[in-house]
């Protein structure tokens, strides 16, 4: 009878070892995937985003293309240039 309950308290203490070992890899399992998901989101945030740049870049790109006067005004604004009788004011802020 000794040696039947010890058998038995044998096995149920091995389904249990291995019953929380696998818990705890669960776990762990399941926090990798939330961190991994939680990093895919951010990915697809920023793709997006860069995605919106580029066609923001693509736009003004093809505006210098076909819009000469577009072109005029980015040359005038960035670089500072004017037409031969036109002043430019700068003011320091």
């Amino acid at each position: 009878m000794h040696l039947r309950r010890l058998i038995v308290i044998v096995y149920l203490a091995l389904f249990l070892g291995v019953a929380v070992t696998s818990g705890v890899f669960f776990r762990q399992a399941r926090q990798e995937y939330q961190a991994l998901r939680e990093q895919e989101r951010k990915v697809r945030q920023r793709l997006a985003e860069a995605e919106q740049r580029l066609k923001e870049q693509e736009r003004i790109l093809e505006r210098l293309r076909t819009d000469p006067a577009y072109v005029e005004r980015v040359i005038r604004q960035r670089l500072g240039y004017a037409k031969p009788d036109e002043y430019i004011f700068r003011l320091r802020e």
